[in-house]
Order: C-alpha cells, then structure tokens, then sequence
C-alpha cells in the first residue's frame, strides 16, 4: 500500500493542527477488487480548537498514458497525452450544522470513519510504467476557513481478476518455424524449431513446461533459449508508445552441426510480475513466451507463444470445460515432439469388431504371440476393403487349370 498503517502527515504551520492522518480497517489487505468495500477511518490531532469548514474524503482511479514535448512548446507540455477515469467517490465525512458556517473541534484526538463501495464495473488492475500509469487513491481533505485546506493521501491497490480456467486459457499453444543459415548462395542448411506450452493462461510463481525440438542441419554451433517478454503498449493522442522487457528466462545445451535436441517439459518459472492488462483502451500490458535459437553470424530463430499472467490459478479439474482441455493436451501428446522409445501397436482385430462377427471372421493365420520387439500391425488395421474377410493366399500354381487360356483384366488392391 502507499504509505504505512496509520501515517500521519504533519500539517498546520501554525501548530494548531498536530497531525491529519488515513488509516484503512484492514491493513493487512494487499489489494481490492470490483464491488468491494473500501472501509476506515480518518485521524485528527488537534493541539488546542480547530475551526474548520467541512472534512471530505475523496477516491479517485484513473489511467494516464503520455510523454514528449511537442517542438516549440515547452518541456513541461507533453506532445501526447490521455485519461480514463475508472473511479471517482467524494464523502462528506464531517460539515456545519444547517444555518453555520464552520464546526470547531476541540484538542485531542478525532476519528471519522468512512466505507464506500468500489463500482460493479471491471475496474483496471493498478499498473505504473514509463509513459503512463493506472492509479487509485483515497485522500482525506480538511477545508479551513482562514488557512489553505490539508489533506493526507493513500494509494489503494486494485486487480482486475483473471481465471486461467477458462476454456480460451486452457487451449495448447503449438507453432513452428525453419530457417535457412547462410550468405546469398552459400547456403550451409536449415535449422528448424518446434515448440509448444500446454496452456495459455498461468499466473505468477508458476513454472512453465516448454516442450521443443530443435534440429540443426546448419554447419554451426547452434544454442537454444526461451524467455518471458513483457510489453507495454501505450496510446495517447493517436500515437502509440510500445516498451518491451525481458522478465525470465532460460538456456539449453549447444547443439552440433546435423544434431538434434529436445526439450519434454523443460521448465521457466514466472517471477512476480503485474497481470495482464488487456481492458484498458489507453495502456496495455501483454506477455509472450519465445523459444529462439541463437545461430553465430546469423539473425536468431525465434517462435512467440502468446501468455496471459492471470491472478486465480490453474486447479486442474475445476470445469468440464477444463477437464476436456487437459483430455485434449493428453491425446495430443504428439505435438511434444518427443517420440516413445517402443512405438504402440495398433489395436487388435477383436477389439474393434463384436464377438460375434470376430467368431465369423477368424483368420486363417495365427497372430504373433509376442508384441513386445516389434510392432503387431494385423491386415485388417490396414486394408479396409478387407475389414472382415482377408484376401485368399497367394499361390502360382493353379488349383482350377484349363485348356483355354482367358485374359482379364487384373487390378491390385494397394
């Protein structure tokens, strides 16, 4: 929070006022969310009477994106600048009886206490950057009748809340990308990069399984990497301001001339960082997850996998809609790129027919008894004209032989 619990700011030069401070009820609180309760009281310590007009509170919210001054103005005038307002309340906290102008308060110590109820509408989570910030704050003005008004101010720490359950943050993120390493015709090979995350959506704290491989057929030392990116997008006056950092990353082994290399899950793990900020129409907060490869003398390889750093996380079974993305990662394991060390063998005859029709339909050959060296493909996987009944066996001798030769067309089955 701006500032600690119970701060006070020293106001009055004429000592009349000891301190003016704000105090929330529940300090422990990190940060507050659409149609929450905003709760506390105001502190006021006063050295001897103190005659004042009326005591407000105000919480105001509001984005601001701008930088630049404009040429032949001044440097104070930014070229371009934008506001959004998200949250403006004003509580009158103590005022005059009716028919008086002023109320006096007596020496000691005063307690107002105030509660306000942040608006039902999606309120921006809190972000400061380079060119523009996303800030609320509760202040506590004192209006004097013959003294310039005093005021006490705290920072209050919204989060707009994303659930990386949903179906659209549960999807597989899969791309791939090849590139020829070389000068003009000297050309020494391609090198090519698969890389996939499981899901979309994580939140902070969370470590991400990067799936990949990598093949080098170039005649250089190749090295692979991965990092998270933030970007910030800003948008003032019709302009745009784009700031991009590096929040983690990673390394893998370097990779010879005609080699390859995968990664089954290696992991990057998110460092505290700010949500993602995708309901603002001034700034902007994105993430993205790249997998490059760093080749000598030459631009990298790189692939960005979109990320939404969400704030509830993952629980793995929540919804339906959940258990059937997961069904899917599972069935799509493919897409690891990563290969078993014993292929599986397609499914057995009886398995995919009744019992009656296998009962009709045996084979005239045994089936292999041991699958375990090699893979058991038995004809009916493969022929599909031939799904219940195989072809008869094959024998250059004629069983039916004849005087008169007969020439017919002949057709293969393939």
């Amino acid at each position: 929070m701006g500032g600690e619990a119970g701060s006070a700011a020293a106001v009055g030069s004429e000592g009349r006022v000891k301190n003016l401070g704000l105090v929330f009820e529940d300090e422990r609180k990190g940060c507050y969310s659409s149609g929450e309760t905003v709760a506390g009281h105001v502190l006021l310590e006063a050295a001897e009477p103190v005659a004042l007009r009326a005591l407000r509170l105000e919480a105001q919210g509001r984005a601001t994106a701008a930088w630049g001054p404009s040429a032949g103005v001044s440097a104070a005038t930014p070229a371009a600048a934008s506001e959004v307002e998200y949250l403006n309340v004003r509580l009158s906290l103590r005022e005059p009886p009716a028919g008086e102008a002023i109320i006096l308060l007596q020496p000691g110590k005063h307690e107002f206490p105030f509660r306000f109820q942040l608006p039902s509408e999606p309120l921006v989570t809190s972000f400061t950057g380079k060119y523009g910030s996303i800030q609320y704050c509760v202040r506590a003005v004192l209006e004097r009748p013959k003294a310039p008004d005093q005021s006490v101010k705290r920072e209050l720490q919204v989060v707009s809340h994303i659930d990386v359950n949903t179906p659209a943050l549960l999807t597989p993120v899969l791309k791939t990308q090849e590139k020829m390493v070389g000068c003009w015709l000297f050309t020494s090979g391609p090198v090519s990069l698969s890389a996939k995350i499981e899901r979309k959506g994580y939140c902070n704290g969370e470590a991400i399984p990067i799936y990949a491989e990598i093949e080098n057929c170039s005649s250089r030392l190749i090295v692979p990497k991965a990092a998270i990116f933030q970007t910030q997008t800003y948008l003032a006056s019709g302009k745009t301001k784009t700031v991009r950092h590096m929040v983690a990353n990673v390394r893998g082994n370097h990779i010879a001339s005609g080699s390859t290399d995968t990664w089954n899950g290696k992991t990057l793990k998110i460092p505290p960082v700010t949500p993602s900020i995708l309901d603002c129409c001034i700034i902007r907060v994105d993430y993205s997850l790249a997998v490059y490869i760093h080749i000598p003398g030459a631009k990298k390889l790189m692939i960005e996998l979109p990320l939404v750093i969400g704030t509830i996380p993952y629980n793995g079974f929540g919804s339906r809609n959940s258990s059937v993305a997961s069904q899917f990662s599972m069935d799509m394991s493919w897409l690891t790129l990563t290969l078993p060390e014993q292929p599986e063998a397609p499914p057995n005859y009886a398995d995919v027919v009744s019992e009656e029709e296998f009962s009709r339909h045996i084979p005239p050959y045994p089936q292999p008894s041991n699958c375990e060296e090699e893979v058991c493909c038995p004809m009916f996987a493969c022929i599909q004209e031939f799904r219940f009944q195989p072809p008869p066996l094959y024998s250059e001798v004629d069983p039916h032989p004849s005087d008169v030769e007969e020439t017919q067309p002949v057709s293969f089955i393939l």
